[in-house]
């Protein structure tokens, strides 16, 4: 009932064990907190909370337009509701060093049990888009080395994102993402998030050349390859984000249900896609709330 019954510092403490274990953590993107609970009632390992999703969920495009208390404020709104540890989507830090410090210690106090920081300059692009640039090596490494020396909890997971692999064509691109990401583990990186790798041999390669959790980030529409999470637990990947997806079928469903409307007058005929009213009641337990007052739920809700 109400919110998760496991402790911010429990879930941290959980989700670096199982990271440790070397298997592949499956962290499907919540658009809600509703979905969040849902991912984990699927016995998913985690929650990923992206950063294009926050934006897209306020009709603002992912360019950097949002603000730490809006993703701070969301991204508690998802964590509290489920008892998976939740990663977020910190995008360049909301600033400088000193920003970047106060975006750990916020994301810390919303119950996160990790965010990854990425080495764009501002304002940022989505990471599958084309024209992307990097912040050079110095200032990517000051924004590591703020957030893990502003960190309270150690078990809370400091990820590195390094868009660099877009920046130059072919092996190069490659040979410079491998580099930026050995140093930023230099930095005190805890995992790394190559963003936009174009095949699995880039992710085996990246894997081969760094001893700390790599992330693939399984993104529709975009750069990399839509490889499964067999293979991707093949060659070594630690973690696995569909950051997008939930949001994308969603909105798919939207969107054809309006058309229906439009067309037919009615959902008579989509009743079979949604999900049933007994369902969703069981999901946000409704039933337990009725310990603290049976006027809350005394019915029964018929299939």
């Amino acid at each position: 009932m109400l919110y998760a019954q496991t402790t911010p510092a429990d879930k941290r403490r959980q989700f670096r064990e199982r990271l440790a274990s070397g298997e592949l953590l499956r962290f499907p993107g919540a658009f809600n907190p509703l979905s969040a609970r849902l991912i984990e009632r699927k016995g998913f390992d985690g929650v990923y909370i992206s950063g294009a999703v926050l934006s897209a969920d306020l009709g603002l495009p992912d360019i950097g337009l949002t603000t730490l208390t809006e993703v701070a404020t969301r991204a508690q709104q998802i964590a509290r509701m489920t008892e998976l540890p939740a990663i977020v989507d910190a995008d360049t830090g909301f600033g400088e060093p000193m920003n970047v410090a106060r975006t750990i210690q916020t994301l810390e106090d919303a119950g996160l049990a990790g965010a990854h920081i990425e080495d764009q300059v501002n304002p940022k692009r989505c990471g599958h888009l084309d024209g992307k640039a990097v912040v050079d090596e110095g200032t990517a490494l000051k924004r590591i080395r703020a957030a893990v020396d502003a960190r309270r909890d150690p078990n809370f997971l400091v990820m590195a994102r390094t868009d660099i692999r877009a920046t130059e064509p072919g092996d190069a691109g490659l040979r410079l993402a491998v580099d930026r990401a050995k140093a930023l583990v230099d930095a005190g990186a805890d995992a790394i998030f190559p963003e936009a790798m174009r095949t699995l041999e880039e992710f085996a390669a990246m894997r081969e050349a760094l001893d700390v959790p790599i992330l693939a980030n399984m993104t529709e529409f975009g750069k990399s390859e839509l490889f499964s999470s067999q293979q991707l637990a093949d060659i070594g990947v630690n973690i696995v984000i569909w950051p997008v997806s939930m949001l994308r079928i969603a909105m798919g469903a939207t969107g054809r249900a309006l058309d229906e409307l439009n067309e037919v007058g009615h959902l008579t005929g989509k009743l079979g896609e949604m999900q049933h009213r007994a369902d969703l009641y069981e999901l946000i337990d409704y039933e337990e709330y009725n310990r603290f007052d049976t006027s809350v739920f005394n019915f029964e809700v018929e299939r």
